[in-house]
């Protein structure tokens, strides 16, 4: 593709939503360190990281798409021994999560969110098994892999995220409904073993939800950190104290472990108020929403199951993270995308939205609407 026609179909507004979220990432960091004393040190490695993730971005948007196709298994097999090796390197606050090699840290969990995208569209692209109860066998094992591994280590966060990635690409590759309604049953029904395979730590997240205290009372030791993310939240009233100031300066007040990453979205609406978490939320929505449209423009299916499945992604993501926030949903340790500290999440999602950019620039590569047609059931 020429330089002029990539610039031309460019999809712009997915690239200013991405920039703009990294910025307020950066805004978030700097309130976090203003408040933790850090000296700004996460700051700066978070705009290198910026910097090299904007880059891949861009980078992966210039070959087509169709090329990652062949090689979509390899890199899932890949990730998938990245998430194994973690178990051979020292843990970090007693979870294996991370590969170090001197100063340099990756945590394969979440790269191994796009390679599943990844081959999970190769594997739905031109099969109609699943279009069977029986036929869900196999995207699910390819599911249950990656969630088996990241919950070992554990990280209950970024496993919640692959199901409901799988369920939305089987709805758009034409699942019946009805299957994936028995695979909801399925899932729930399975809830007390999954709550007996849960560490105490674990369960007392879940059970802190019912047990918040009053105001003014002290919170319990599992509760705690919820606690001071709301109170955190609670801090920047409705204009954040960027406008208005900052209304305490007890230091206790502002205490919320993690704040950089799982709770980076108390730390914004603090600064920035009801506005600044309103803007967050809609640059989310418009990149979820450009990400589906780019699906149904897309003719090919990979490259549209490649979409939905990005789309998709965010969403869970941010949905898991904005009810974490709010006190909804157990406390997960999952970060926001593009916004919260961390070099190997930043990375992951830039190079998930180069592959959304990558297809919006290609909508026709291959004229098929095969894949997706109603197969009328035979007795």
């Amino acid at each position: 593709m020429k330089p002029a026609t990539w610039f031309r179909r460019l999809p712009w507004s997915i690239v200013v939503c991405t920039t703009l979220l990294i910025g307020l990432g950066w805004l978030g960091i700097a309130r976090f360190e203003e408040l933790t004393d850090g000296g700004g040190r996460l700051l700066h490695r978070q705009v290198a990281y910026s910097v090299l993730a904007l880059l891949a971005m861009l980078g992966i948007s210039l070959p087509n798409y169709r090329i990652l196709c062949r090689f979509s298994y390899a890199l899932f097999l890949f990730a998938l021994a990245m998430l194994v090796a973690v178990y051979f390197f020292p843990p970090i606050n007693q979870a294996n999560r991370w590969i170090r090699l001197g100063p340099i840290g990756l945590q394969p969990s979440e790269l191994a969110k796009v390679a599943f995208v990844l081959a999970l569209a190769q594997y739905l692209m031109y099969r109609e098994n699943y279009r069977r109860l029986r036929g869900l066998a196999a995207p699910l094992a390819l599911t249950l892999v990656p969630v088996l591994l990241i919950l070992k280590e554990p990280d209950l966060g970024t496993a919640m995220v692959f199901l409901p990635v799988l369920f939305a690409m089987l709805f758009a590759a034409g699942a019946r409904r009805r299957d994936l309604a028995w695979m909801v049953v399925a899932g729930l029904l399975t809830l007390p073993l999954l709550w007996t395979q849960m560490s105490p730590d674990q369960k007392s997240r879940v059970t802190a939800l019912f047990d918040q205290p009053p105001p003014g009372q002290r919170p319990s030791d599992a509760a705690y950190q919820l606690y001071q993310a709301k109170q955190m939240r609670a801090m920047g009233g409705t204009w954040g104290s960027l406008v208005a100031g900052q209304l305490t300066d007890d230091p206790a007040a502002y205490r919320l472990p993690e704040a950089q990453s799982d709770f980076i979205l108390c730390v914004l609406g603090e600064r920035l108020g009801l506005p600044g978490l309103a803007l967050v939320l809609g640059l989310y929505v418009v990149l979820v929403w450009r990400g589906l449209v780019i699906a149904v423009e897309t003719r090919e299916p990979y490259g549209r199951l490649l979409a939905v499945g990005i789309a998709a992604l965010f969403a869970v993501e941010v949905l898991i993270h904005g009810g974490v926030s709010v006190g909804l949903l157990p406390i997960t340790g999952l970060s926001l995308p593009l916004v919260s500290y961390g070099g190997s999440g930043l990375l992951a999602h830039a190079l998930a939205i180069g592959l959304l950019l990558n297809v919006g620039l290609r909508p026709g590569y291959e004229v098929t609407n095969e894949p997706f047609r109603y197969v009328v059931e035979r007795d």
